[in-house]
């Protein structure tokens, strides 16, 4: 097994529910290169569950960092114009030296989700085409060139942009989702697949479907550590309830997590890194991010690094 590469999601959220200073995230984000993390990621949601904008935390991440990937988890860019997002994100790359990654979806089907799209006047039922029609046409815009597109959503004529993102074909693009038409959709558009399935043999079984494809495989994870495993469940329940208003039950029916000790939070990401995960973000689901970060990075990545191996960015 070549151990996976290990990223932090920088708690934007939990900051802005618990009060914290947003200015802060930008040094949590250097504390997380500096404990040995190999990315930080951002997530998006201006409407339903507010925080701070992911683009402009991961540019003063890009300043206060030198190593690690800066990376979205995930970016909904049905909600945005495909000219002014893929100037953002040509931007963020060339201020970090080429270290972004677009981590993408078109937004989970549920009501809190469908009024955000409407609060943004946009048509819930275009996400997943909007999401699609954005990809292509900011692959087009990376190119440096004088580009036109036209759509069913977004349409544009000899439009160019700059700076250029540093890398040929702009910010490796990583799509969400699970499910035969989901890994269709991330074969055919994107370099990477980032989602969250629950159990070890539902991500090696869906990770099959994308034999042969080039991309990327990595896992949105969710973890709580403590030596007390009701304790560490307990913790989880109270950040997942307030994060997402809904029961832990149901949400850990459809997202990766897990509550328990150091040791055993290791082997289970393990058990992902055996079917397949090249690149596992980490959500913490904690009060105390600082804390928590140092606890995973002394703990639980010497563990998945004993024989480290590179695998693909």
């Amino acid at each position: 097994m070549a151990a996976p590469r290990i990223g932090y999601l920088l708690p934007t959220r939990d900051w802005t529910i618990l009060g914290g200073d947003v200015a802060a995230l930008a040094e949590q984000a250097r504390a997380a290169e500096d404990l040995g993390f190999d990315s930080v990621w951002a997530g998006d949601s201006p409407v339903t569950r507010p925080r701070a904008d992911p683009l402009l935390v991961l540019a003063a991440a890009a300043a206060r960092t030198g190593r690690v990937t800066l990376g979205t988890a995930v970016l909904l860019p049905a909600l945005r114009h495909p000219v002014l997002l893929a100037h953002q994100l040509a931007t963020l790359d060339a201020m970090s030296g080429g270290r972004v990654i677009a981590g993408m979806g078109s937004g989970f089907a549920n009501p809190a989700t469908r009024a955000q799209f409407e609060a943004l006047n946009v048509d819930f039922g275009t996400r997943v085409s909007r999401m699609e029609e954005a990809i292509a046409a900011m692959r087009l815009l990376w190119s440096g060139r004088e580009v036109s597109f036209a759509g069913r959503h977004f349409a544009f004529s000899d439009v160019s942009i700059a700076p250029r993102p540093v890398r040929e074909g702009g910010p490796p693009v990583w799509l969400a989702g699970g499910g035969a038409r989901a890994l269709r959709r991330v074969a055919r558009l994107a370099d990477g697949w980032l989602p969250y399935p629950p159990t070890h043999r539902q991500y090696a079984d869906e990770r099959a479907l994308l034999a042969g494809s080039p991309v990327t495989p990595a896992l949105y994870a969710t973890l709580c550590l403590d030596d007390d495993p009701e304790r560490a469940r307990a913790r989880l329940r109270v950040s997942i309830e307030r994060y997402y208003n809904a029961p832990l039950e149901f949400v850990e029916g459809i997202q990766a997590m897990f509550a328990g000790t150091p040791d055993g939070a290791a082997a289970w990401l393990r058990g992902y890194a055996d079917a397949g995960a090249e690149h596992v973000v980490v959500r913490i689901a904690v009060d105390d991010h600082r804390s928590a970060m140092e606890e995973f990075a002394g703990l639980v990545l010497p563990a998945l690094r004993p024989f480290r191996q590179e695998v693909r960015v």
